[in-house]
């Protein structure tokens, strides 16, 4: 059952690190991902960029409206992504419980379904 691992943290957080800290911090996600892939659980995985050059879309009424980057009112960012591929809900708590991101951010755990899924 596919769960989507998402890595919540704040905006500004990474500017806070050192160079070497931020490169650290993101060894050790490599590697969480790499033993997750080991084990066959891991179906994807990235790092997001910050929101300094994201782009927000909606088209109400069919008429496009697009906001730059970055969001004054957000005060958290999602930074990143592990999707797996786990037998419970419980196993993939487990595994968020595990993340190294969990030190610093917060990993929401979501399973996969479609939009009319109750």
């Amino acid at each position: 059952m596919p769960y989507m691992l998402l890595i919540h943290e704040p905006v500004g957080q990474r500017a806070t690190r050192s160079e070497p800290e931020g490169r650290a911090a993101y060894e050790r996600m490599l590697r969480w991902g790499d033993e997750l892939r080991r084990r066959g659980l891991l179906l994807a995985a990235e790092s997001l960029a910050s929101t300094d050059n994201a782009a927000r879309v909606t088209a109400p009424g069919g008429k496009a409206r697009i906001v730059d980057g970055p969001f004054a009112e957000a005060k958290e960012m999602v930074g990143g992504f592990f999707l797996v591929d786990v037998d419970s809900r419980e196993e993939a708590i487990k595994l968020a419980q595990q993340c190294p991101a969990a030190e610093w951010a917060t990993v929401e755990v979501r399973g996969l379904a479609p939009c009319f899924d109750r």
